[in-house]
């Protein structure tokens, strides 16, 4: 439905454009003829006046035509001395617009009906001689006439052409979405990972195909992440539930209670790890929020021994609960691999701040500054998730998060600024 729709949109609109650029072309050829034939039957009235006019000349004190008796030029051309019709016989129909341009001093052209009058004063010494001729437009006017059904019918069937080529080109071009969407649904059900593989984009649908390739490989990208981080979560909770079973277990067989410190321990683990996924998944970043990053450090650090230099009046474009989101378990982890302290700088660069978290513990292995924000990896007995859901927190935030391997432990988070 929406393909044809689109189609029938881009034939309608090409038609549109025809009939437009169709009926320009026939009014201005219709206008430039109208003004061929009128210059035509004008220029034939001054020939035949003048041809007439070459004829006249005084003899014995009167106004003759030196050249007379073709019967022809007597309905169509008039010779006037003084007033007085000296050559020619009038058509009653045109004798009233024939007498007023008799009078006439100077070239005059009207028309009379279908036909074209041309007055011409001629000088003749002692006379006031005036010659007038007639032209029947009736050729010229069907000769128009003609003209201008030619160009509607050949316009009409231009117009025509042009919405079925318009169709058919659309329906060929569509035919690679129509292609394209079927194999997106066959592969759905049983081939994820297949892709368009178009080749070198020869057009836009190419484009279109291979930036779809692309989506599709971020999106299998991020599927396969969701996948490796589910497994990866499963096994961290199992590792607590695992250990909280076993003392069970021991307990049961021995007939002892359950040590309270070891459970406390485990189910701490569980609410942890539990309260880390459910922040990733509520945190939400709105356009156009923004935070005092030095209450959101303060909150952050919630009472922890840690040292904070963080200038006031600074606010970056993110809400307070996502700074605290990202920098707690930036903050845990330092406290768990420091000798002694941890600390909080930040450094404002244009459009950006740069907060440090700082530990003075062993650091990061160069090799593996890549590796830690990803989940399950951890050098402690920690349960590997907080870093792999900071890396997802400030992503989604448009936050830069870099281990920095220095000698000690160092974490960058780059903040942006209103």
């Amino acid at each position: 439905m929406g393909v044809t729709g689109f189609r029938g949109r881009v034939v309608a609109l090409a038609v549109l454009i025809a009939t437009a650029v169709v009926a320009v072309l026939v009014v201005v050829s219709h206008v430039l003829l109208s003004r061929v034939t009128d210059a035509d039957a004008n220029a034939l009235a001054h020939t035949r006046a003048e041809a007439v006019a070459a004829n006249v000349a005084v003899r014995g004190g009167h106004v003759v035509l030196i050249e007379s008796g073709n019967e022809a030029l007597d309905t169509v051309s008039w010779v006037y001395a003084d007033g007085h019709l000296v050559d020619g016989i009038v058509p009653a129909r045109i004798h009233d617009r024939v007498e007023a341009l008799a009078g006439s001093t100077r070239s005059r052209t009207t028309t009379a009906g279908r036909y074209l009058l041309y007055a011409q004063p001629v000088r003749l010494e002692g006379h006031r001689v005036v010659v007038v001729v007639r032209v029947d437009l009736t050729p010229y006017e069907t000769s128009e006439q003609r003209s201008l059904a030619m160009a509607l019918i050949l316009g009409g069937i231009s117009i025509l052409l042009a919405g079925v080529v318009a169709y058919l080109m659309v329906g060929r071009a569509l035919r690679v979405v129509h292609e394209m969407a079927a194999l997106a649904d066959d592969w759905g059900s049983h081939e994820p990972g297949r892709r368009f593989d178009l080749g070198v984009p020869r057009d836009e649908f190419g484009e279109l195909g291979r930036t779809l390739d692309r989506l599709l490989d971020r999106v299998d990208n991020a599927l396969a992440d969701e996948r490796r981080l589910t497994h990866e979560i499963a096994h961290e909770l199992r590792t607590p539930l695992t250990a909280l079973r076993g003392e069970a277990q021991l307990a049961q067989l021995s007939g002892h209670h359950l040590a309270p410190e070891s459970v406390l321990t485990e189910v701490g683990r569980l609410n942890t790890a539990i309260t880390t996924l459910l922040t990733a998944a509520g945190t939400r970043t709105d356009r156009g929020t923004r935070c005092d990053l030095a209450a959101a450090v303060r909150q952050a650090i919630a009472g922890r021994s840690i040292g904070l230099a963080v200038p006031a009046d600074v606010d970056v474009a993110v809400p307070s609960e996502l700074v605290v989101a990202v920098l707690s378990p930036l903050l845990d982890n330092g406290l768990r691999h420091a000798s002694s302290h941890v600390r909080v700088t930040a450094r404002v660069r244009p459009r950006a701040v740069v907060v440090d978290v700082l530990d003075d513990g062993p650091g990061f292995d160069p090799a593996d500054v890549d590796r830690v924000f990803e989940a399950g990896v951890t050098s402690g007995d920690g349960h590997g998730l907080g870093l792999a859901v900071v890396r997802r927190l400030a992503a989604s935030a448009g936050v830069a998060v870099r281990a920095i391997a220095d000698g000690h432990g160092h974490v960058e988070v780059t903040f942006p600024t209103p």
